[in-house]
């Protein structure tokens, strides 16, 4: 994990596998397949109740995401953190979760 300065709102860069790459990255094409998916739907003029059904398979992929994310977050950065003395990892932490519990 490399601090630099970036233009987005990222402080921080983590160099990730090429496993834990393809995984997300694989995961975000699925997510974007079915966004683009029902907003065919809307498109299409498709019944509501068919509509909610695809939103709500999105927001567990997204969910699922969030899980993996998470936890190869915790095994790696959170990990050599604590292991550098950077307690104040920590603290983010918790912060990160207080977000996802939202």
């Amino acid at each position: 994990m490399v601090e630099e300065k970036d233009e987005c709102c990222c402080r921080k860069k983590k160099e990730r596998t090429s496993e834990e790459y393809k995984d997300l990255i694989h995961r975000l094409n699925r997510i974007e397949g079915q966004i683009r998916g029902i907003r065919g739907m809307v498109e299409r003029d498709a019944y509501c109740p068919d509509i909610l059904v695809q939103v709500a398979a999105a927001n567990a992929a997204l969910n699922s995401f969030n899980k993996v994310l998470l936890a190869n977050h915790i095994k790696t950065c959170v990990v050599q953190d604590i292991h550098e003395g950077k307690e104040e990892v920590i603290d983010e932490l918790v912060a990160t979760l207080q977000k996802l519990m939202r």
